[in-house]
């Protein structure tokens, strides 16, 4: 029997089928970040106090992410866990303490709400319910795809399913690490695996894998050491397109309209950095473009064009692929650059960059209006402009 689900629908399953999964009581992004303010502002009620109190509650969201990614499980442990690359330096030790008394109070509010998990903590509830298991679990065998994507926590949980005499095959393209999950093999539970290094490109051209290696090689680009440069691809097309517009609305038009006369003869994708801009563009779209998302029930073949967030393209590929308002404007994220400030925003918008050039698989467009953002690579001849 083989089943193809995503992480989250298997964890809950799994809660649900040991009775641990009540209705509606897993917390939304936004119900989230309504908790850790609540939290935030309990805190400060109660004397807690620290400069690191101003920082927006998208920090804390950010942070909260960390400490459940990494099945950090008390303040003594967070306090004095070594944290790697640019993220490091983000909270110091000394500032911690009141993180964690933060995280603490976002806790007790969620749970006051009647929300037990939220997507970031639920593979820890897993993997702690798991512990306590001796029923034969129903899979013996896991294959991850896209597996840069799952935190040390999810990947503990799925060697813990396993038996002795099962497998975990793990397919992962670090570069891509856009969730920012640092961790060794050992820290996420697998001891002495067997590693395969597949290094042909077989999805872009010549020319577009140029340009995403040398995003790779730009100085915000993360300084993750599982990155492989791949060997040349065999394959030949044109140079990446780069232009640049007065205004969005010029430039929205401009895209849709080449893209819609792409999308007659093959697949074609305009790919956006927020659910906002994704809005945007939709304004000029046709009705017959298709929404890339959780809420497509089946691949549709042949020619079409699509559009959606670098987020949910993950995992993709299409013959053509535009992506618009690479502005400095846009380019760090302005909220990132506020929660997490401009050095690791500006990390973590290149490898979502690398995420969208990547998805192309013969045609690529940029564009941006005013000023193009500093995150892309300044050789021109990377590019046509």
């Amino acid at each position: 029997m083989l089943d193809v689900e995503n992480y989250h629908k298997f964890a809950r399953g799994y809660l649900s089928s040991r009775g641990k999964l009540p209705d509606n009581s897993i917390c939304t992004a936004q119900q989230r970040l309504r908790f850790i303010k609540a939290a935030i502002r309990k805190a400060k009620a109660d004397g807690v106090q620290g400069l690191i109190l101003n920082r927006p509650a998208e920090f804390f969201d950010e942070e909260f992410e960390w400490i459940q990614n990494h099945g950090i499980k008390n303040r003594k442990n967070y306090v004095e866990s070594s944290r790697v690359g640019r993220t490091a330096t983000r909270v110091v030790r000394t500032e911690r303490d009141v993180v964690a008394k933060i995280y603490h109070r976002y806790l007790t509010e969620r749970k006051r709400n009647g929300k037990l998990y939220d997507w970031n903590d639920i593979a820890s509830f897993v993997l702690k319910e798991l512990a306590s298991d001796r029923e034969e679990h129903r899979y013996r065998h896991v294959v991850i795809d896209e597996g840069q994507d799952f935190s040390p926590e999810m990947l503990r949980s799925l060697v813990a399913l396993i038996p002795e005499d099962g497998s975990l095959t793990f397919f992962g393209d670090m570069a891509q690490q856009i969730y920012g999950h640092r961790m060794s093999w050992r820290n996420a539970g697998l001891h002495k695996p067997r590693i395969w290094r597949f290094k042909e490109n077989y999805r872009n051209t010549k020319q577009i894998s140029r340009l995403a290696l040398a995003l790779a090689d730009m100085p915000d680009f993360s300084d993750d050491p599982d990155l492989v440069e791949p060997t040349a691809p065999p394959a030949d097309g044109p140079l990446p397109a780069l232009v640049r517009f007065s205004d969005e609305s010029k430039e929205a038009n401009f895209v849709v309209s080449r893209a819609t006369g792409l999308a007659r003869t093959q697949t074609v994708a305009i790919l956006c950095r927020t659910k906002e801009q994704e809005n945007f563009i939709w304004r000029y779209l046709p009705n017959a473009a298709t929404q890339i998302g959780r809420n497509m029930r089946r691949w549709p073949s042949g020619p079409r064009l699509f559009y959606g967030t670098y987020h949910s393209a993950k995992g993709l590929e299409f013959d053509s692929v535009f992506l618009p308002f690479l502005s400095e404007q846009h380019w760090p994220n302005p909220s990132d650059i506020e929660a997490l400030g401009p050095q690791e925003a500006a990390a973590k918008d290149s490898l979502l960059l690398y995420v969208g050039i990547t998805r192309a698989k013969a045609t690529l467009v940029l564009t941006y209006s005013g000023k193009k953002t500093k995150l892309l690579p300044r050789n021109g001849g990377l590019y046509r402009q």
